[in-house]
C-alpha cells in the first residue's frame, strides 16, 4: 500500500518541474537553449500524439504523411492566399484527418493489422513526400519553400523572439499529455487495450473495432498535423526530407519508443534524449553522418522492440516498483 506521502510526492514534483520550465526563459542566459528547449517541445508534443495509438499496438511509420501534410497546407494558404496560420492551422490538420481516415478505413476493414499496417503507413508517408516534392511549383519540390515574413505579427504566428515559441509549444505539449490522461479514463481507452491484446476477443464481446481503432488513429493524426504547423512555422523553412517520408516517420516512433510509449512521460523523455543527442552531434560533427540516421533508426527500432518493449524510462520505472513492492512486503 503506497504511503500518503507517496501519493503526495508525484503532484508536488510535476509542480514544480513546471513552474521551472515557465520561468526558464526568464532566467536562461542563452537564446540557444531556449531554441533547444523548444524543438523538445514540438517534438515530444508530435511523439505523444503517435503515442496514443502506438501503445494500442496500432503502430504507424507514417505519421510524416500527416505532419506534413498539415505542414503543407496551412504554410501555402499563407504564402499564397495570406490566411492566418492560427486558422490555417486547423485546416491543415483536416488535412491530416482526411488522409487518416481514408487510410485507416482502408486498412481495418480489409484486416490489415500488425506488421502489415505500419509497413502501409509507411509507404504512405514516403507518398506523401514524393507528391509535395512533384508539385515542385507549387512546394518549390526539395528544395522547400520559405514562409513569407511578416515581422513580429502575432496574429498571423510570427514573433520577435523566441520566447513566445516556447511557451506557445509548451501549452500545446501540456494539452496534448492532459488529452493522454482524458483517453485513459475513457470508455476508449479500456476498449482499444482489449483489441490490442486480442481483436477477435474483443469483437466477440460487442466492441466495435474499426470505430475504435479509427477514432484513435484520427484523434493521432489531428494533432500531428497540427505539430507540423508548430514546425513549419518556428523554423520558418518547409522540405519534405524533414516534414514527410521515411525518416521522420521513423524518428518519431522512434522517440517515443525509445522513453517508453505506454507511460505519459516517455514520449517527452525519448524526445529529451534524441533531440540533445542530435544536436551534440551537428555541433561536434557537422555534416559527416548525414543520411546515417536512417540507417540508425531502423536498427534502434528493431533492438528496443525486441530488447526494452517499454523504452528506457518505461523499464526503469518497472523495475523501480518491483523492487519497491519487495520492500513493502519484506517489511
Amino acid at each position: 500500500m503506497r504511503s500518503p506521502l507517496n501519493i503526495k510526492r508525484g503532484p508536488i514534483l510535476l509542480t514544480v518541474i513546471l513552474g521551472c520550465l515557465i520561468l526558464f526563459p526568464v532566467f536562461s542566459p542563452s537564446p540557444y537553449l531556449i531554441h533547444i528547449i523548444t524543438l523538445i517541445f514540438i517534438w515530444s508534443y508530435v511523439s505523444t500524439a503517435w503515442s496514443y495509438m502506438g501503445r494500442f499496438g496500432l503502430v504507424s511509420l507514417g505519421h510524416g504523411a500527416f505532419l506534413g501534410t498539415g505542414a503543407y497546407i496551412t504554410a501555402l494558404l499563407f504564402n499564397f492566399f495570406n490566411l492566418s496560420p492560427w486558422i490555417g492551422m486547423l485546416i491543415g490538420a483536416s488535412g491530416a484527418v482526411f488522409l487518416a481516415a481514408v487510410l485507416g478505413y482502408a486498412c481495418f476493414r480489409s484486416g490489415i493489422i500488425g506488421d502489415y499496417f505500419a509497413l502501409v503507413t509507411l509507404a504512405v508517408g514516403e507518398l506523401v513526400a514524393l507528391s509535395i516534392i512533384a508539385m515542385r511549383e507549387i512546394t518549390g519540390g526539395s528544395l522547400g519553400f520559405t514562409l513569407r515574413s511578416l515581422g513580429n505579427s502575432p496574429l498571423y504566428f510570427q514573433f520577435g523572439s523566441k520566447v513566445y515559441f516556447y511557451y506557445i509549444s509548451l501549452l500545446f505539449l501540456l494539452f496534448a499529455l492532459y488529452l493522454w490522461k482524458r483517453i485513459d479514463k475513457s470508455k476508449m481507452q479500456k476498449a482499444l487495450k482489449a483489441i490490442g491484446e486480442d481483436e477477435v476477443a474483443a469483437s466477440s464481446v460487442g466492441i466495435n473495432i474499426i470505430r475504435h481503432k479509427m477514432a484513435i488513429f484520427i484523434i493521432s493524426a489531428f494533432l500531428t498535423g497540427i505539430g507540423g504547423v508548430l514546425y513549419a512555422q518556428y523554423i520558418t523553412y518547409l522540405n519534405p526530407h524533414t516534414l514527410s517520408g521515411v525518416t521522420v516517420s521513423l524518428a518519431i516512433p522512434f522517440k517515443a519508443i525509445l522513453g517508453g510509449m505506454f507511460n505519459i512521460w516517455g514520449p517527452a523523455i525519448g524526445t529529451a534524449m534524441i533531440v540533445s543527442l542530435e544536436e551534440y552531434i551537428r555541433v561536434s560533427y557537422g555534416t559527416k553522418f548525414v543520411g546515417v540516421s536512417e540507417v540508425v533508426y531502423g536498427i534502434a527500432l528493431i533492438t528496443l522492440i525486441i530488447f526494452l518493449p517499454k523504452g528506457l524510462y518505461g523499464t526503469v520505472l518497472e523495475i523501480f516498483h518491483k523492487r519497491q513492492r519487495s520492500a513493502e512486503t519484506i517489511t
